[in-house]
């Protein structure tokens, strides 16, 4: 699944790097309700290629919105979540991938905190935080878990589709992982590559993102 929201300057490269990695049986591109033209690139992949396929929300809620609107078109045992905005790689999922074989019930998760792959953080405070939220979610859930925040994890399809999200915006990460560990707690990490963009470039998370993580860390702990 490809959530995006007004991506028109990284989207058809993104896709391209999607289409390069040639591993994926269906592609779903949720659109966020975009007001530039992300949404004639994506109408257009959709045309070409007959796995690819689009979908739009009618009102701009978020991230988590746009990934649960895509829940019942998914035809496959697995779904991995991909960003649209280049900071993550998609071979890195070949990886995740072949874990994912040998580990059908696992969450794959693809951590840029584990390894030697290449990374550039573009804000040490986005790092530092991203560190914290994890280390938190470690405590709190007495399950290590070195990247909350990361966009890459691959799940089994029955898991996504039968669980309740309620996360509209960025915190859907953090929903995510804490009922997949009430599903089964068995979480593979999986060092990946990442290359953060500037919110010049069009980053979309905000320090008030980082308070929800937190908070909805000890609610999805405690409650569903």
């Amino acid at each position: 699944i490809i959530p995006f929201y007004n991506e028109s300057s990284y989207l058809q490269k993104s896709l391209n790097r999607i289409l390069e990695v040639d591993i994926f049986d269906q592609v779903i591109l949720s659109d966020d309700c975009s007001t530039d033209d992300s949404g004639k690139i994506a109408r257009e992949f959709a045309k070409q290629y007959d796995y690819i396929s689009y979908i739009c929300s009618e009102n701009n809620n978020g991230k988590g919105s746009a990934l649960i609107n895509s829940k019942q078109l998914i035809s496959t045992s697995h779904v991995v979540i991909h960003d649209a905005d280049l900071e993550y790689f998609p071979e890195d999922i070949i990886k995740m991938f072949e874990e994912s074989n040998l580990n059908p019930n696992s969450l794959i998760l693809g951590s840029r905190f584990i390894g030697s792959k290449e990374r550039k953080n573009i804000y040490f405070r986005t790092f530092l935080a991203n560190k914290l939220m994890s280390l938190f979610f470690s405590i709190v859930n007495f399950y290590y878990v070195s990247d909350v925040a990361t966009c890459y994890k691959l799940m089994p399809t029955n898991f996504f589709q039968n669980i309740n999200l309620k996360e509209k915006g960025f915190s859907i990460e953090i929903e995510l992982l804490s009922k997949f560990l009430k599903f089964n707690r068995d979480i593979i990490e999986v060092p990946i590559k990442y290359e953060g963009r500037a919110y010049s470039e069009g980053k979309k998370i905000k320090t008030s993102d980082g308070f929800k993580y937190l908070f909805n860390t000890l609610k999805y702990k405690f409650f569903n």
